[in-house]
């Protein structure tokens, strides 16, 4: 191209340049115009205000002058009395001649001028915005002569650039004025220096999209810097008489800031390149319950990854409610002390040292639900920076009465695992069926809340939103190895089994001793020579052996105990009447066993249809028939599928599987391409829009509800149990709550 119009194009894109400029300052002055305009009007507007007051004061002087004429003419003396005016006509009197005085004074055109000045602008406030535009934008003119404009930097519009010799002769006058005050500004002791005009300084850099400049410090958000502003503030609160209440409470309470301004909430980021998996249960050992051991099992597998970090959070309780719950002389003075148990009970069942954490949150044992029950925010016991994924060990139970942050807020995903047929066990209650159909909706209601995606281990429980069917629990490694015992003795030509039929399990009625006991005593002559032994405890123990003591049932009560005991390796079979499971773990221990197992036909144990050593039965005559051809036959070995269904490799494959996680795991680098985090799961893949405003709402409602104490005694929580009390403070060694703060003046 040539010479002559590459110098024409600089020489027009350079004039459009400065047209451009010139356009938007004139239009900063056209709509400066504007507001002065409005402003002439406003004070037009006060004049004739004040001209109405002037008349409306007139007129009151009038009345005035007509009441002292009044007053000096009502009284007339008699005749030759000689007698004075009365002291109120004097009074009168002399008010007149004083008002007439006033009068005068403010009558006058100098008062009323003097009056005008005042409330007048001193000055005629004039802005040249030419100084404004050279604040923000400096012309200069490069080596060919063509003008163009430079940007001020940050520092060099606050001052922080300026040479010793003096100050930027190019900055705006008020600037100016502001920096001055700011420089004498002396509300708080070495303001100007102090970490947080840093932290403010920063943030307006980040805003400004100058990260380079903002590396020393890290920004701040909104509140962060509410919260910094508020502790600094002592010396102007007290000097107009305010307390520093609101430091005191933000003190007192450990508050502590992870939301973002621009994002819906902080999510986690591993900075390491690993998942943090915190898995919340609602029991724990030496509580022999599902709840107890499944979860336990779970992180320990889960942490044999070196991708994952692990924590599982159970509930701590006081020395009475452990005397209650765990029905043995054991117990614990400290949790530390219970997680000592709790390793030693796992690596002595699963043959190695699992790499997790395992924290605790405040509970309390309902001795009505025979369940224990979250004190306060349990999500509070997992700190924001490992919220990344929360797996909910029944998460219904966890949320009837959670009141605290909302799970799905907090962690990028939460799956819930349903491990119990509540329904089924308040039905058989005094009035069962409407207490169940309430349960029912409430477990949506809170499902819905709390949960991107729940997994129930069985078609037993209610269909909840957002739900699949799977088994994703093992059983102890303990167990195989038993059966592969067998197996050897098997082989060898050794007895195997030398007893007969046993059950194990928790002794309520809920728990298929109900259904047992009807069986039995309906069959009781079609059962010659049989016996059975029950092993468990519970609330119901002496009342299911009055019951089969009085009908006179072949039935042996043994007390509880694990069920890798020795003493039950010699039973041959299996009996689990049971239909309020969800999935029955000593249904599966028994077939890792090598055992015969007959159970009911019940969606509980689809998951055990395709063994086969397992038998179910539709009705009472068929249970008949297969004990009695269990008793008579011996087990099949299992098979290398059957074998490795049930360890917890094959379980915690199905979990990453059902849960979606594998696809999480995995796609990183897809969601990373996409323009996503790939650490931080968007939350538009997990729910709709819609769905998720629905969500909320309904979560907001439930966090209403459970703030308060009456409603929530109505619904059969425990006293007390919104927030952890003095006694969990002590021995989990927690800062007492404040609850309703009061910011006091």
């Amino acid at each position: 191209m040539p010479s002559s119009k590459l110098d024409w194009l600089e020489s027009e894109s350079a004039m459009v340049g400065h047209a451009n400029s010139s356009d938007a300052f004139s239009f900063i002055s056209k709509g400066w115009r504007e507001v002065r305009d409005s402003a002439d009007a406003d004070l037009r507007l006060i004049k004739a205000r004040a001209n109405s007051f002037k008349n409306l004061a007139t007129s009151f002087d009038r009345e005035i002058e007509n009441f002292f004429n009044s007053a000096t003419t009502f009284y007339v003396p008699a005749i030759g009395s000689g007698s004075s005016p009365p002291a109120e006509i004097e009074f009168v009197k002399n008010l007149q001649l004083k008002i007439s005085a006033d009068r005068r004074v403010y009558a006058s055109p100098s008062f009323s001028k003097k009056m005008l000045e005042k409330l007048k602008p001193r000055t005629r406030i004039r802005i040249n915005l030419s100084s404004i535009k050279n604040a923000i934008v400096s012309e200069v003119e490069d080596g060919n002569g063509l003008r163009k404009w430079n940007r001020v930097r940050f520092g060099e519009f606050w001052g922080e650039n300026e040479s010793e010799e003096g100050k930027d002769v190019r900055a705006w006058e008020p600037i100016q004025a502001l920096k001055t005050r700011l420089r004498e500004f002396e509300m708080f002791e070495g303001f100007k220096n102090s970490d947080f005009v840093k932290k403010v300084k920063s943030s307006l850099r980040s805003i400004c999209k100058y990260p380079e400049d903002s590396k020393e410090v890290l920004p701040l958000d909104v509140s962060e810097l509410i919260a910094c502003l508020v502790r600094k503030s002592g010396p102007f609160l007290d000097q107009i008489g305010i307390s520093r209440g609101i430091a005191s409470v933000l003190q007192s309470t450990g508050y502590c800031y992870d939301g973002g301004f621009w994002t819906d909430h902080t999510k986690h980021v591993p900075s390491d390149g690993k998942r943090h998996f915190a898995i919340v249960t609602t029991a724990s050992l030496p509580w022999m319950t599902g709840t107890a051991v499944n979860p336990l099992f779970r992180a320990a597998y889960l942490a044999q990854s070196a991708k994952h970090n692990v924590t599982l959070l159970v509930p701590w309780l006081s020395m009475s409610d452990q005397k209650l719950v765990y029905l043995t002389p054991l117990t614990f003075s400290s949790p530390e002390e219970q997680e000592v148990y709790i390793r030693n009970w796992l690596e002595e069942r699963i043959g190695f040292k699992p790499d997790f954490k395992i924290s605790f949150y405040p509970g309390k044992f309902s001795k009505k639900r025979r369940s224990i029950l979250p004190a306060g925010d349990t999500s509070q016991f997992v700190p924001s920076k490992d919220a990344d994924i929360a797996i909910l060990e029944e998460p219904e139970h966890l949320n009837w009465y959670h009141h605290g942050r909302r799970w799905t807020d907090k962690f990028n995903l939460v799956v819930g695992v349903v491990h119990t047929n509540y329904l089924e066990y308040i039905k058989r209650e005094k009035n069962g069926a409407v207490q169940a159909f309430l349960v029912k909706h409430i477990n949506n209601w809170v499902i819905r809340a709390h949960c991107h995606k729940v997994l129930r281990l069985s078609a037993a429980t209610q269909d909840l939103p957002k739900s699949v069917i799977c088994n994703v629990h093992g059983v102890n490694p303990k167990f195989l190895k038993i059966g592969d015992k067998v197996e050897e003795d098997r082989k060898l030509g050794n007895v195997a089994f030398s007893k007969g039929a046993y059950f194990l399990g928790k002794m309520v009625w809920a728990k298929g001793f109900r259904e047992l006991i009807d069986l039995l005593a309906k069959h009781k002559h079609d059962l010659d020579g049989f016996n059975l032994d029950v092993f468990g405890n519970g609330e119901d123990a002496d009342e299911v052996q009055s019951a089969a003591k009085k009908l006179e049932l072949n039935v042996n009560f043994l007390s509880g105990r694990d069920h890798a005991d020795d003493s039950s390796h010699g039973y041959k079979v299996f009996i689990n009447p049971s239909v309020s499971d969800v999935l029955c773990t000593a249904t599966a221990e028994a077939l890792a066993m090598g055992k015969f197992v007959v159970c009911a036909d019940h969606p509980s144990n689809d998951f055990f249809r395709s063994f086969r050593n397992c038998s179910t039965y539709k009705s009472s005559d068929d249970f008949i028939a297969k004990v009695k051809e269990a008793l008579e036959n011996e087990p099949l070995p299992l098979t290398p599928e059957e074998r490795y269904n049930l360890s917890w490799e094959a379980a915690t494959e199905r979990f990453l599987e059902y849960s979606d996680l594998n696809k999480v795991l995995n796609n990183d680098r897809e969601l990373e391409s996409n323009g996503t985090d790939g650490k931080t799961i968007s939350k538009s893949i997990l729910t709709s829009s819609l769905t998720k405003a629905v969500d909320g709402g309904l979560a907001f409602a439930h966090y209403c509800i459970t703030g308060n104490e009456f409603l929530r005694l109505c619904t059969g929580a425990i006293p007390g149990t919104r927030n952890y009390d003095e006694e969990h403070c002590k021995e989990l060694h927690l800062s007492p709550q404040v609850e309703n703060p009061i910011h006091t003046c």
